[in-house]
Parts: C-alpha cells; sequence; structure tokens
C-alpha cells in the first residue's frame, strides 16, 4: 500500500473509487448502449438537432418538442463522461420518459477537456441554459418551468450551474431554474486533481477552489435532490453526501437518493424508463402527470 493521498486513500485506491469503468464488469457494453438506444430514439421521436447556441462547433444542443398544449415544463439533460469524453447525442436515451410524459427535452452538448478548460466548459454550459430560458418558448415549453439534470460530470455541472456567484463573466443562471437532480455528481474536485484523470484534465488547486460546487452552493431556495446508485463507490456516495451538508448548511432543503440496486452507469441508463426510480424522481419534481 501506498502513502495516503486523500482522505486515506492510497493512488491506487483512489483511483480505484472514481474509475467506473473498472468498477463495473459490463460498462462497455453499458456505454454502447446509450448510443444505440439514443440512435433509436432519435429515429421514433421528433427532434431538432445540432442548434447552435455559441460561436463554436461543440456548442450545441438537441430539442425534443412533445405533444399536446403549451406550454410545457422543460428538462435539460448535461450528459457525463468526465468533463473529457462522449457527446450529447449518446444521451438522447434519457428523453423518452420526459417527452411522452409531457415534456420538452433539451440536451446539451459542450466543448471537452483539454479542448478547453473547466471555466470555459462552464461558460458554454449556463450559455446553453440562458439560450433555452430566452428560445424554448418557440418549441413549445415554459421558461418558467425550466428543471435541469444531470449524470456524473454532468451533476457536476447541474450543481455549477446553482452558483451563486460564478466566476470570471459567466451569467448566473441559478433564477432560471425551477428545480434540480444531479445524478452521481462530483462536487468536490480535489480527489480527482489526485487521480489517474488528472494527465487529461490537468485541474489546477484555483481550478479546484473555483470550480468545486461544494466550496458554493446555492443560496436561492429550489427544489433539489441529489442521487446516486446504492452500490457506486464509497466515494461516489460521499460526494453526494458532503455536498448536501453544505447545501443545507445555506438553509436549502436537499433530498439525498441511493437509488436501490444502481450502479454508476445503470443509474443514468434508468432515466430511460419512466417506471424507474431514478424517472420518477425528476417526472415528481416536474409535476407531470405520469409520476403520480
Amino acid at each position: 500500500m501506498g502513502d495516503a493521498i486523500y482522505r486515506g486513500y492510497d493512488r491506487a485506491a483512489l483511483d480505484a473509487q472514481y474509475d467506473n469503468r473498472t468498477r463495473i464488469d459490463n460498462s462497455e457494453d453499458l456505454v454502447a448502449g446509450f448510443t444505440r438506444d439514443s440512435e433509436t430514439v432519435r429515429g421514433r421521436l421528433h427532434n431538432i438537432s445540432n442548434i447552435s447556441y455559441g460561436e463554436t462547433e461543440p456548442e450545441r444542443l438537441d430539442i425534443f418538442p412533445t405533444k399536446g398544449d403549451s406550454p410545457v415544463p422543460v428538462q435539460v439533460f448535461y450528459h457525463g463522461g468526465y468533463w473529457r469524453q462522449l457527446d450529447s447525442e449518446d444521451f438522447h436515451c434519457v428523453v423518452p420518459a420526459f417527452v411522452e410524459a409531457g415534456a420538452v427535452c433539451v440536451v446539451v452538448n459542450y466543448a471537452l477537456i483539454p479542448t478547453v478548460d473547466m471555466s470555459e466548459l462552464l461558460r458554454q454550459c449556463r450559455a446553453a441554459l440562458i439560450w433555452v430560458h430566452d428560445n424554448i418558448a418557440d418549441y413549445g415549453g415554459d421558461p418558467e418551468r425550466i428543471y435541469i439534470s444531470g449524470h456524473s460530470a454532468g451533476g457536476h455541472i447541474v450543481a455549477a450551474m446553482l452558483t451563486p456567484n460564478p466566476v470570471e463573466g459567466m451569467g448566473e443562471t441559478a433564477h432560471l431554474v425551477a428545480g434540480a437532480v444531479a445524478i452521481s455528481g462530483l462536487y468536490d474536485l480535489e480527489p480527482i486533481r489526485l487521480s489517474y484523470m488528472q494527465d487529461i484534465l490537468a485541474f489546477t488547486l484555483d481550478d479546484v477552489r473555483k470550480h468545486s460546487p461544494l466550496n458554493t452552493p446555492p443560496r436561492r431556495p429550489l427544489p433539489l435532490v441529489l442521487a446516486y446508485g446504492a452500490e457506486e463507490s464509497e466515494e461516489f456516495a460521499r460526494q453526494s453526501q458532503t455536498y448536501a451538508e453544505a447545501v443545507r448548511g445555506n438553509g436549502i432543503a436537499c433530498d439525498v437518493r441511493p437509488i436501490s440496486g444502481a450502479n454508476h452507469m445503470t443509474v443514468a441508463s434508468d432515466l430511460s424508463n419512466a417506471d424507474t426510480e431514478m424517472a420518477q424522481i425528476v417526472l415528481r419534481q416536474m409535476g407531470l402527470p405520469s409520476a403520480e
């Protein structure tokens, strides 16, 4: 065993806590399933893809309208991939439960590290949310009922969207959000800086300070759920629990929900099925009829 570098973990043990592709035996099959199922969804549901919200190619989003009278609630989803991989198109699989329940669903793409740094990545994600607020009425959505969710790195992004004092010219977006569900999020970036991912992410101590939501929990009350798979690593569970304590320290209610039987991958894929506990949490927060 090597020297402890974080909360009693040596480097190998810390890597094992955060390397979900190694922890989960069929992880590659599950990720491939996201992509395959997303292609099926695009063929089945009406969508307007690759809408630009910024000046660069990665700054785009995909909108899946719904049938029925508008305006309707809006679900905005931020994908995971440790800020360094995957694309919005890989996560269209999460859309059907929301569209079929009567919501407009938006899946956001953003530039990946190392082509941009974390400040720019989060600036793009904020710009996407502002674009949705300003334009979603044209697609049947209600700009006063925008709900956001995200998985893994996307959970971190969700929490960052609620930050009361964004840095370096980023517009504040917390007031645009009617409710949020962060799934298996990363709210403390220090263990990431010390792990195997640092070779690509290259986080500085300043990055950790500025962009760890643990340091800047929301001050504006709103419905907030932090969910994670009950079969995830101890560190992923701790991330949600520690962030919840920080949120509650600001006097804001925060519901922490370990999802029974789910691991880091399946807790995301469960969103595609309205009958699962994970999907029901998001639907219920949005007040959709199918959440009864």
